[in-house]
């Protein structure tokens, strides 16, 4: 079946608006890096490992992808995309760890650069330098302070960064390799970073904190998001995609301060505009582009 070209880039922002609210459910929490990577691990896993005998009718064929280097790539890309978000949210404030999230698009043009050939157009990288500046502004600053480069703020950055890569060839992998099974792998990659975690702290560790935020993020905000952006990755390029998910780094933090208290100061008002106005654009031009083009 065709779809409309708009498609991915629409699946692509549904997935990352569900996203949002993922770090406010963390912090609500009161859990620790490793107690959260077991829920959202063993969660997620199992609603996406379900999903996938519910709906594939090749079970055999799928599972033998699991053997493959795609296969396993796609599963350590979701094994440490989880590990280092849940430990980044756990010791360094929510808009460090997003601003590092904020690469995903620099990345993605790379790596479809060198893995699929893609060229990467001069609006792209523009849009880029202009979203990425923006979420700079937004989160120079936290409310009553300024975030200082303390230990705990450089350690958030890197392992934003580092979400960032995996998140980014996560995205080309699937794009350049449609018959992957996405739920199995993306599934199979959060349970295996849920048993481990579950592993080195122990079923009594799981009771810790307030366990409703974490089942509610792994079971239902996860799979629907991450389900949403890969498939949106195969009917749109991998920057598309990232570009789109750069809503959370602003939105991200706004939920937080909605819920917990953390107000937005006026440099994350200001960069918040400037990314979504950078956005709105981009896309704009992208689809008027394509749709004249047939």
């Amino acid at each position: 079946m065709t779809r409309h070209p708009r498609f991915g880039i629409w699946l692509a922002f549904f997935g990352t608006m569900v996203l949002t609210v993922d770090a406010m459910l963390m912090r609500l929490s009161g859990m620790g890096g490793l107690q959260m990577t077991a829920w959202r691990g063993l969660c997620m896993g199992a609603v996406l490992i379900l999903v996938w005998l519910m709906q594939s009718r090749a079970h055999r064929k799928d599972a033998g992808q699991l053997r493959t280097g795609a296969g396993v790539a796609i599963i350590a890309c979701q094994f440490f995309n989880s590990l280092l978000f849940c430990f980044g949210i756990a010791i360094a404030p929510v808009a460090v760890v997003l601003f590092g999230l904020a690469a995903v698009p620099v990345f993605a043009a790379i790596f479809a650069w060198l893995i699929l050939g893609e060229r990467t157009s001069t609006l792209t990288w523009v849009t880029i330098v202009l979203v990425i500046g923006g979420i700079g502004i937004a989160v120079s600053g936290k409310a009553g302070a300024t975030a200082g480069l303390d230990l705990a703020t450089i350690a958030g950055a890197v392992l934003g960064l580092g979400v960032a890569i995996v998140l980014a060839l996560n995205f080309v992998i699937l794009r350049g390799r449609p018959e992957l099974p996405i739920p199995l792998l993306v599934g199979s990659g959060a349970l295996l970073c849920g048993l481990t975690s579950l592993a080195l702290i122990g079923p009594q560790e799981m009771a810790r904190g307030n366990i409703l935020p974490m089942v509610l993020t792994g079971a239902v905000v996860l799979p629907v998001s991450f389900l949403s952006l890969s498939v949106a990755a195969r009917h749109t390029r991998a920057s598309n995609v990232s570009f789109l998910m750069l809503l959370e780094t602003i939105l991200g933090p706004f939920w937080v301060w909605l819920v917990i208290g953390e107000a937005p100061t006026e440099r994350m008002l200001a960069g918040g505009f400037i990314v979504i106005t950078s956005l709105a654009g981009y896309l704009f031009l992208i689809t008027r582009h394509r749709e004249n083009t047939g």
